[in-house]
């Protein structure tokens, strides 16, 4: 089977601090005076200035596949993703589509500020090459979508971001493209938007037809594309499977793919505690990339050493999201007796923990009685276990089933943050 899209040794270069400089007559005989030496000038501050947003990339994608664009900021994302769609040319090299492609790039792409959103559906129909009898049987469906009907006479100069993206989306959704191609211009919206918007994408990959996704929701990647490709300063670093991929980019960006996090001499540890029970390492159970589903237990595992005979204790855990607001705490049944010198693995096992997704670490305490009566703490470590929530998905696309407190926990009392011990 052809490839739908196929791109090859593209590269694409910016000169940087380039603007129109006018000069008089005799500004430009000392010019020609000095020609050789300023030449020689010039040439090396041009490759100075010369930033290289693409570097000699090449890749295939089949029709039907979904694929994700993942990089950081800067590393030439949208930049691909404007010569795929013609909004740009590449400096070298040749990329080629074999298909209709509805484009959202950004805020406005595509639209005349003039017309009103009806007169931009049809014109962006037509830019599809779409005939107007099949833009008129999309009609309802994009205005629907858009939720637009009270402003679609008006003109798209005074409409909201919001609008505009919701319009612009469902523009490019809906207009049978062959290839969809989606930046994260999707940020803009709400969070209900953002779930209608990846429940339609989720929809269009179904009916057979080519996506390419840029996000930094690494959840949304993992949910939506079959594969990924990593760029990093423009070069092509990886392509091939979402959850290789997926682990490969968190690894080197974040701790979300630390597999073991070692905590001994680490500073991750509260001072001045006697560590009668020393935790030594701490991981998120499961598979390499820490991306947990909604509905799915959190498992921590613990490795501790008893530098004290201990009769009784237990671990508690309390997490935490990304921006270090604690949201719940559990604790696990007591461990009887730890001998000095002894080793053991735990097993904290969160069954319901109702978290909104984003991402979240974990504090691990040990000691004795409840946490939140009051007990004796003999070693706290905090800022491990790094993981990330992933949306529920239904038979419609991505669902909210969380609480009305977006990104907290609920538990009506503790007994329903279960947690349960496992000795080893």
């Amino acid at each position: 089977m052809r490839p739908i899209i196929q791109v090859n040794d593209v590269s694409k270069s910016y000169r940087l601090g380039k603007r129109q400089e006018y000069a008089t007559i005799r500004e430009e005989i000392v010019k020609a005076i000095r020609g050789p030496l300023d030449l020689l000038r010039r040439k090396k501050k041009s490759r100075a200035d010369t930033l290289w947003a693409l570097r000699n990339v090449s890749f295939d994608v089949r029709p039907g596949e979904v694929l994700g664009v993942i990089g950081r900021n800067g590393a030439g994302k949208s930049t691909l993703l404007k010569i795929l769609s013609s909004i740009t040319e590449p400096t070298s090299g040749r990329a080629e589509l074999y298909g209709r492609i509805g484009s959202l790039l950004e805020v406005g792409t595509g639209f005349h500020q003039e017309l009103t959103g009806r007169e931009n559906i049809y014109l962006n129909g037509t830019i599809l090459g779409m005939k107007k009898r099949e833009i008129d049987r999309r009609f309802d469906e994009i205005v629907a979508f858009a939720e637009i009907d009270r402003f679609l006479d008006t003109p798209v100069k005074y409409y909201s971001s919001g609008m505009y993206t919701r319009l612009a989306f469902s523009v490019a959704a809906h207009l049978d493209p062959e290839i969809l191609v989606v930046d994260e211009v999707l940020a803009v919206g709400d969070a209900p938007f953002q779930r209608k918007c990846l429940g339609k994408m989720g929809d269009v990959a179904r009916q057979g037809r080519t996506i390419l996704f840029v996000s930094h929701n690494m959840a949304a990647v993992q949910q939506l594309t079959h594969s990924c490709l990593i760029l990093e300063a423009g070069r092509l670093i990886y392509y091939g499977p979402t959850e290789t991929a997926l682990s490969k980019y968190l690894s080197s960006s974040r701790e979300l793919a630390s597999t073991i996090y070692d905590v001994r001499g680490t500073p991750r540890r509260y001072p001045d505690l006697k560590k009668q029970v020393e935790f030594l390492s701490a991981e998120v159970a499961g598979p390499p990339v820490k991306l947990i589903a909604a509905d799915q237990p959190i498992r921590l595992n613990a490795l501790v050493r008893g530098n004290e005979t201990v009769e009784r204790f237990r671990l508690s855990s309390i997490i935490f999201r990304a921006d270090g607001t604690p949201v719940g705490i559990g604790f696990g049944p007591t461990v009887h007796s730890i001998e000095r010198g002894q080793e053991t693995s735990i097993e904290l096992s969160i069954a319901e923990h109702n978290l909104a997704p984003g991402q979240y670490h974990v504090a691990l305490a040990s000691g004795t009685g409840n946490p939140l009566e009051g007990h004796t703490e003999f070693d706290v470590i905090f800022d491990v276990c790094h993981f990330e929530v992933m949306p529920l998905e239904g038979p419609g696309g991505v669902q909210a089933t969380w609480t009305p407190v977006w990104g907290t926990i609920h538990f009506s009392n503790v007994s329903s943050y279960e947690c349960a011990a496992l000795v080893k």
